[in-house]
């Protein structure tokens, strides 16, 4: 079974010379596998010998052709001929948290939009209702799907993108939240959330980080039977993370919730049940059963599917199991007094620290804390209260908020920034593994928030300078988009002999990205403590003691998993002090 996928925005026919029909084997000999119809082409699929010359011939990257396992079903959802394809549905379980794991532009969205039945599942041929349910009778989707076809479901969404919110409401924070409270919750969901402080401010003039809850907290005031939450991880700090966890588990109490997100740690402290999709972003996904929250995050993390007898990825994602050894004799970068920077109602006090070349540094510490003031410090932007600071360094920051203003295309942009575009070095060791071929010819206005972040991190590595900043730049990544990306900061560092520091709450990132750690400590809001930058475990224990919560390896991966509090392991490692993981672990 063959899917053709055509990028519909990508596709301009006005400026190619219709490569894709010229050079199509099929059509040189008289078929009409490839036609025009109001000037973009349509590939009809049963023709398509799957040679592939198509899709390299594209000056704009437009097509994709794939070959699917034989015994696939007609899709549940595809978007008319030569569009996106959905395989399969996840499946709402209630009284349980289910996960959804996968890469952007994949299928979640289409998959919620059926659940919540935004959406009419199409079967890939405008199919009625009644042959919908007979595609999924006998089964609990059905019931589902049966309850959806009704109209007897009832749903609360909470969406990806929070700073759009502004956009669709102004007014007081209290005025958006009262309009949601359907089940009187709210009053407990403000004291959990921490946003009391917030009821009376006006929503376009809150943070990220501040939306982000306010979305969560009037989603989960809803009555609903079917919650489901897109991303909340972004803009929030660790602890903010675990407590959202707790809501949504007490919420899930005789409700099906449902979650998509990139934070694997999160993930797996928060759901008992997981569902995968794999395919080509763009192009078609594939939803698989549910299984087991470790079982599933350890397959995905491998890259192999066993049950569905299907490779994801050519090689797994590894993490090191011991703390990165710092080797002796490595050059200083930045050796910087300390200082302290005073604002009305805050202070930042910064301790001394040396910043060593060719490294990476992780910043971690709780919202309002002071990291991002820290960075603008040493990026120049912002100038301390007290303490000499002329470090008379190049510094490249990318801010923890983005916003495209200019038209300009994603290659442009480049261009301008870095005289190495044509390089073979830059070209494989930062673009390609960045991910952004696909839409270099896009203008940055066009993108989605992932696609910015990768466009930003790129920029930022892509300026000359002697130490580069970077602001939460997992923000709106999926875990391949985020671990190609700390390859590429740690590759970068190491190759050019730059130093690297990275803000992030993504503790998966910042193991397999950091060699030290820059711990924040003190009240959020009012005072803000930043150490000298600790070897890996050290940091680490330091900031689990802090936020009160033990880590531990995972038998098969390796990777970063939250104990249940009060477990075994968890009393054991408390006890040893060892919060990181136990050294018998490694």
């Amino acid at each position: 079974m063959r899917i053709a996928v055509i990028n519909r925005d990508r596709c301009q026919p006005r400026k190619c010379s219709k490569e894709c029909e010229y050079f199509c084997p099929p059509v040189r000999t008289g078929d009409e596998t490839i036609v025009f119809e109001d000037s973009k082409p349509l590939i009809t699929e049963n023709l398509c010998v799957g040679c592939g010359i198509c899709v390299r011939k594209c000056p704009f990257g437009a097509i994709t052709i794939t070959n699917l396992p034989e015994e696939m079903e007609a899709p549940v959802h595809r978007y008319g001929q030569n569009g996106f394809a959905l395989y399969g549905l996840p499946i709402p379980m209630e009284g349980k948290v289910t996960g959804i794991l996968g890469q952007n532009g994949i299928g979640k969205s289409t998959a919620i939009s059926i659940l919540s039945g935004i959406l009419k599942p199409n079967l890939g041929k405008n199919a009625s209702w009644d042959e919908v349910l007979e595609r999924f009778t006998g089964s609990a989707l059905g019931d589902y799907l049966k309850k959806v076809a009704d109209q007897g479901i009832k749903t609360a969404y909470k969406p990806q993108y929070v700073d759009r919110i502004p956009k669709s409401y102004s007014g007081p924070v209290r005025g958006l939240l009262d309009r949601t409270d359907e089940r009187g919750a709210l009053e407990g969901l403000v004291e959990n959330l921490g946003l009391s402080r917030l009821m009376d401010r006006e929503i376009s003039g809150l943070s990220g980080g501040e939306l982000q809850r306010v979305a969560i907290a009037a989603t989960a005031a809803r009555d609903a039977e079917f919650y489901f939450f897109d991303e909340i991880s972004p803009y929030l700090d660790i602890h903010q993370r675990i407590n959202v966890a707790r809501i949504l588990q007490n919420l899930a109490e005789g409700k099906a919730v449902m979650v998509v997100e990139h934070d694997l740690a999160l993930l797996d402290l928060l759901a008992e049940a997981v569902h995968l999709i794999y395919g080509t972003p763009g192009a078609y996904g594939v939803i698989t059963r549910p299984k087991g929250v470790r079982i599933g995050i350890n397959q995905y993390l491998k890259g192999n599917l066993p049950e569905e007898n299907v490779r994801i990825r050519s090689e797994a994602i590894a993490f090191e199991v011991h703390a990165p050894r710092i080797e002796k004799d490595v050059p200083t970068l930045v050796d910087y007094d300390a200082f302290t920077k005073e604002y009305s109602s805050f202070t930042l006090k910064a301790e001394p620290g040396v910043i060593r070349s060719g490294e990476v540094v992780g910043i971690l510490g709780p919202n309002g804390i002071g990291k991002s003031t820290y960075i603008k410090i040493l990026a120049g932007v912002e100038r301390p209260t007290t303490g000499n600071f002329d470090l008379k360094l190049k510094v490249s920051y990318k801010p923890q908020y983005l916003k495209a203003e200019s038209d300009m295309t994603v290659q442009r942009l480049l261009r301008e920034t870095t005289h190495d575009f044509d390089s073979s070095y830059y070209q494989s060791e930062i673009l390609r593994p960045m991910g952004l071929e696909p839409f270099m010819d896009q203008n940055l206005t066009e993108l989605s928030g992932g696609e910015l972040q990768r466009v930003a991190i790129t920029a930022c590595l892509s300026r000359e300078a002697d130490i580069y900043l970077l602001d939460e730049p997992s923000a709106h990544l999926d875990v391949e988009q985020r671990m190609l990306a700390a390859k590429v900061m740690r590759r970068f560092a190491e190759s050019t002999e730059r130093s690297v520091l990275v803000v992030d709450h993504d503790i998966y990132l910042i193991d397999l990205l950091s060699e030290r750690l820059i711990v924040f400590e003190g009240e959020p809001g009012v005072l803000g403590i930043a150490y000298p930058p600790y070897e890996m475990r050290e940091g680490m224990n330091v900031f689990l003691k802090g936020i009160g919560i033990t880590f531990r390896r995972d038998e098969e991966t390796r990777r970063p998993r939250v104990n249940k509090p009060g477990s075994r392991l968890d009393r054991a490692q408390r006890d040893s002090g060892e919060y990181y993981y136990l050294i018998e672990e490694a």
